[in-house]
């Protein structure tokens, strides 16, 4: 799920300059077909933030009333601007979902082994759930390895389970990647996290490697949030999609510890916590079994059933329409919570995301109306359940109307802050795929540059809906408002993102105004039009930056083998 970044993260994401990313491309990008280009009505960009943003919505919760809503409210508006059904003549993609809530009373995990016998303190030491749709989980007589950073990454020469069997075993690992530790841009991307140093990376290894536990070492730099998001983001019912398997394929038990229990844990094995943590980032590192230790773990849990809805329309192309260029960005908000009378309960998340909701379906008007059609398809994908864990977006790689292979690329936009105009346009990850290339042309017409996000170790480019598409092989955009401003430069960038970040970022207070100073989300919603009509009116098909994490996936699927 898509954290907020504590308050020293984002200042360090917004105000410190980091050098702009550089990639060669591994071809020359195709000449691309100019044509006239439709202007994005802003007016109606603005219209439908407030629509939506209305506490007619009820924070547009997936599977509510306001959820029901919203949905109907966004068919409703593919419907006026010409759009038309993206999924197989319906406008929605029902999304099954499940939410499974631990109980915690009826739950424990237990450290046995080597004269040690201790109950972990659930929210102290330990915050653990199961992804298994099942009533009961069981984790017995579960041998503890620590398995460093617990990746397999070929192009990185890295594999921390080499000529290991954790089969029934309960790994311990640590967060982020190596590349954190050494700072060093040889070792994976240094500063910058890649896709293994994510948490959801970590469990999906774990269970791929059949391991019974999997749980990784808190450590507040490295994940670039408290131990209170942990508390506050994994207690409580957690929302997964409801799959064929019952999730039987993933390990029994996934969590976090915190860094001072971890520190325990490893002295009761006889290891060196610091000393073995430092290891862990060489690449001749071996996994090492913790002793005598071992976890017996019962999970008890409350199952429910629920369906939202992706809505999706479609722009159909007049030479390839079976090819296809994305705008993704998710319409799901927090809801409404229950306060006393008089005192607004109600998460309008007007920023997050009216804006980029809006933006989607404005620009899909564009497309509908312009005076000739694109000569690829244009999908407008409006997806559900992102704050419960980017669902809505996984469903839709899993179950994508248009073949991944027929994919072109997509922007996704998400949380505009509105703030005035830019020097610059952020891209989130930059440096990852040739989409940037075409990117960088518009902008250059528009007087703007790309800068990267200033704290590339929070790994921000694996948090919104876009890395659900990235994770199967397509490129995709992740498009945010400059900070360098025409009026105040970054100071006042700085303080614009941080009077949100710090102040209504997922709280009742995230409202719609009419005096927004929407110019810096008019460039961005400007150019990801322009960008993406460029693609929609040509032949090219960009990849991945050479070294990539997901460029073999993309090579594979266009080269027929995925």
């Amino acid at each position: 799920m898509r954290y907020p970044l504590p308050l020293l993260a984002v200042i360090a994401l917004l105000a410190c300059e980091a050098p702009p990313a550089t990639q060669t491309p591994t071809a020359e990008p195709k000449t691309l077909t100019m044509m006239p280009e439709n202007t994005v009505s802003m007016t109606r960009v603005k219209e439908i933030i407030a629509e939506l943003s209305d506490d007619r919505y009820e924070g547009r919760e997936p599977a509510t009333t306001g959820g029901d809503k919203s949905e109907a409210y966004l068919v409703s508006q593919m419907q006026a601007m010409g759009i038309q059904p993206g999924n197989n003549g319906s406008y929605l993609q029902a999304v099954p979902m499940v939410s499974i809530a631990l109980d915690p009373p009826r739950s424990s995990v237990k450290l046995s082994g080597g004269g040690v016998g201790h109950t972990l303190k659930y929210l102290e030491e330990i915050v653990y759930h199961t992804r298994r749709v099942e009533p009961e989980v069981l984790v017995e007589n579960s041998e503890l390895v620590f398995v460093g950073y617990g990746i397999v990454a070929p192009e990185y020469d890295w594999d921390d389970y080499a000529d290991l069997d954790v089969r029934g075993k309960t790994v311990v690992m640590l967060v982020n990647d190596p590349g954190f530790v050494t700072q060093d841009p040889g070792v994976f991307k240094g500063r910058t996290m890649t896709y293994y140093g994510r948490w959801t990376y970590k469990y999906e290894e774990a269970s791929r490697q059949g391991a019974a536990g999997a749980l990784i070492i808190h450590q507040s730099a490295p994940a670039s949030y408290g131990w209170s998001v942990i508390e506050t983001g994994w207690s409580g019912p957690q929302l997964d999609l409801k799959r064929d398997d019952g999730n039987a394929s993933r390990a029994a038990m996934e969590g976090w510890i915190s860094e001072d229990f971890a520190k325990e844990l490893f002295a009761a094995a006889g290891m060196d916590f610091q000393a073995t943590t430092i290891a862990a980032a060489a690449p001749n590192f071996k996994a090492r079994d913790m002793g005598e230790l071992q976890i017996d773990a019962i999970l008890e849990n409350k199952l429910d059933f629920v369906t939202a809805n992706n809505v999706i329309g479609m722009i159909e192309g007049s030479a390839a329409p079976g090819e296809a260029v994305l705008y993704m960005g998710h319409f799901d908000h927090l809801g409404m919570k229950d306060v006393p009378e008089g005192e607004d309960g109600i998460y309008n998340g007007a920023v997050d995301n009216a804006t980029g909701t809006a933006a989607i379906l404005a620009i899909g008007e564009a497309f509908a109306s312009a005076p000739t059609p694109p000569e690829r398809s244009v999908m407008i994908v409006a997806v559900t359940a992102e704050e419960s864990g980017l669902l809505g977006s996984a469903y839709f790689a899993e179950h994508p109307p248009v073949p991944l292979d027929k994919i072109v690329g997509g922007i996704n936009l998400d949380a505009m802050i509105p703030m005035g105009q830019a020097t610059d346009v952020i891209v989130t990850g930059l440096g990852a795929s040739e989409l940037e290339d075409v990117l960088e042309t518009y902008a250059a017409k528009d007087g703007l540059t790309l800068s990267p996000e200033s704290a590339p170790e929070a790994g921000l480019f694996y948090r919104s809906d876009h890395i659900s598409l990235s994770k199967v092989g397509v490129p995709m955009l992740y498009l945010e408002v400059g900070n360098d401003l025409v009026d105040g430069g970054k100071d006042a960038g700085t303080a614009a993102a941080l009077a949100y970040y710090n102040g209504p970022y997922h709280q009742v207070g995230d409202e719609y105004s009419p005096d927004w100073d929407f110019a810096g989300m008019e460039q961005v919603i400007s150019l990801g039009y322009k960008t993406g009509n460029a693609l929609a009116r040509s032949d090219t098909w960009p990849n991945w930056y050479e070294g990539n994490e997901f460029k073999e996936l993309r090579d594979a699927m266009r080269d027929g083998k995925k």
